[in-house]
């Protein structure tokens, strides 16, 4: 399999300026139906992409099921791409004391906030503020919950994360056939945009008694959106009760409560059409 090539990608989006089409941007995107039948494609849709941060839901959903004790807020940072304002931050503080470490424990990389305030009121980059340190508080709380090694965490073969890899692979319907290193340090693993559509339907749609975890990371986004990405997502998710997220590169994906899903991957890695494409 081969990741996605020009001659795989159509045209998503163009930019106008005075009746002129000054910019075009070209992909690839699938819509998949509750049943998990795709109802739209358009570009190479079987083609392999890195999901990038997208990939969190799926994370999430394993440290769930590896007994991580998350809820609310701190189950949505888990998840999130946060922009390191100081009630983000103070989630993940939360996480890394409830696993009894300090942000000293973290292996993400040390990034200034996002955030225009918060890098302003910022005197120095860190890793708390890194928009990827929930996740990797929430790594570590899993990792102690399980008893295990919290220095190789994310190496690919710590048990943790290959208990991600079998998520991904149970929800995307794909083999994971070659994994690279995201932008966190984390390992991220190539999937179809067709399976990382149907695995969003998967956890925007499941019900406790059927994927009790996936049930509770999609109510817990329901319930604090703010926590999860940028304030522009929070408003996707708040007026159209979707479960959106973008990742780097031109990747974005979103869900409704039935399980219908978009998953879209820009070619040239740009994502400022992906929330009017994907809406």
């Amino acid at each position: 399999m081969e990741t996605l090539r020009d001659s795989g990608a159509v045209e998503l989006a163009v930019l106008e300026r005075s009746g002129l089409i000054e910019s075009r941007h070209h992909g690839a995107a699938v819509v998949i139906g509750p049943d998990g039948v795709p109802i739209l494609e358009h570009g190479d849709v079987g083609a392999l992409i890195y999901p990038r941060s997208t990939l969190k839901l799926l994370q999430a959903v394993t440290l769930l099921d590896l007994g991580a004790p998350l809820a609310g807020a701190e189950l949505v940072l888990a998840a999130a791409s946060h922009p390191g304002t100081a009630h983000h931050v103070e989630v993940v503080e939360r996480i890394l004391e409830r696993a009894g470490l300090t942000a000293e424990a973290l292996q993400c990389p040390v990034d200034w906030p996002s955030d225009p305030e918060a890098r302003h009121a910022a005197s120095s980059p860190s890793r708390l503020t890194m928009n990827c340190s929930g996740k990797h508080a929430a790594f570590l709380l899993a990792c102690v919950t399980q008893d295990w090694p919290i220095e190789t965490y994310l190496e690919p073969r710590h048990p943790l994360q290959l208990a991600i890899r079998r998520t991904v692979e149970d929800y995307t319907g794909d083999l994971v056939e070659h994994t690279g290193v995201d932008g966190c340090g984390a390992p991220v693993h190539a999937v179809t945009l067709r399976g990382l559509a149907l695995a969003i339907g998967l956890v925007a749609s499941a019900e406790p008694a059927i994927d009790p975890s996936g049930a509770r990371l999609s109510a817990a986004i329901r319930a604090d959106p703010w926590a999860l990405d940028l304030p522009v997502i929070a408003t996707v998710m708040s007026e159209t009760n979707l479960i959106a997220k973008r990742g780097a590169e031109g990747v974005f994906v979103a869900a409704a409560p039935d399980g219908t899903a978009v998953a879209i991957k820009f070619l040239d890695g740009s994502s400022r059409a992906s929330i009017a494409v994907g809406l």
